[in-house]
């Protein structure tokens, strides 16, 4: 099956530990799929949030398709997520229990369908963020040490 990814919450994995992730179908109008598979989506502050049994994605901003009529979608309100009972309840009880949040990380096409991937994550403290933005560049700096080492000795 044919994967396209459209667009990815960059965000999430900054300021989220991120545990476990599910895939959810989507609801959008016709003007909305237009514009999700020509890329123009962000999921920068969307969220998910459980209310009377159903999921909803929340601040997704979804931009109105450009040959659409004065009728087109609004580039906010909140979509529908299409999940099994089961999957929904298991996260429903996770959020309210342990103090998780539903984060998406990626929406994609996949076949003719558009999918959400949603995870369950844990807010990372200032300090949580530091420390990996140190990792990553202690990482960068041996990889541009070794990098160095192969040019000088292959040369």
């Amino acid at each position: 099956m044919d994967i396209k990814t459209v667009a990815t919450n960059r965000k999430a994995r900054h300021n989220y530990h991120v545990e476990d992730s599910v895939e959810a179908g989507i609801v959008l109008t016709g003007t909305e799929i237009k514009s999700v598979r020509s890329g123009r989506v962000s999921l920068g502050d969307s969220y998910v949030r459980p209310e009377k049994g159903e999921m909803w994605l929340l601040n997704a901003h979804i931009a109105r398709y450009a040959a659409g009529s004065y009728m087109s979608h609004e580039p906010l309100r909140p979509r529908k997520l299409l999940m099994h009972r089961k999957e929904i309840n298991m996260l429903t009880s996770k959020v309210l229990e342990r103090g998780l949040t539903l984060v998406p990380l990626r929406l994609y096409i996949k076949g003719n369908l558009a999918k959400v991937e949603i995870a369950l994550a844990r807010g990372k403290k200032l300090y949580d963020k530091r420390e990996s933005i140190i990792r990553r560049e202690v990482e960068r700096e041996v990889g541009r040490t070794i990098k160095g080492k192969r040019s000088k000795v292959y040369s």
